[in-house]
């Protein structure tokens, strides 16, 4: 059974850094593009950044500059540096990454449990 767990998450004071970290585990041949998302009370879930199994990396325009998404290819991991914190951060972030399970059925969609990020003003 495939796995996303995400963690890292916490309360911090605005102009701090956090570094959220998810990890992919179970039975996979393949991994391809992996994201951070979030959702903040009351609003959508929004891309925050995504890399591509090629190491291509875009970030939505409220997080460019403060926030560096990697990936360590050997251990089936994403990282989400953020720095420069603001309240408007404040969400739980959800690690989505696109699976194959065997080598001939398609990419599907994965998602973490989500871990809450916090800053306080």
């Amino acid at each position: 059974q495939v796995q996303l767990v995400e963690s890292g998450g916490g309360l911090v004071q605005a102009g701090g850094s956090l570094r959220l970290s998810c990890a992919a585990s179970g039975s996979f041949v393949r991994i391809n593009d992996m994201r951070w998302y979030r959702q903040a009370p009351g609003k959508q879930r929004e891309l925050v950044a995504g890399i591509s199994s090629g190491g291509s990396s875009n970030y939505a325009d409220s997080v460019k500059g403060r926030f560096t998404i990697s990936r360590d290819y050997a251990r089936n991991m994403v990282y989400l540096q953020m720095n420069s914190l603001k309240p408007e951060d404040t969400a739980v972030y959800y690690c989505n990454a696109g699976l194959k399970i065997t080598s001939v059925t398609p990419f599907r969609d994965y998602w973490g449990p989500g871990t809450q990020v916090t800053v306080s003003s």
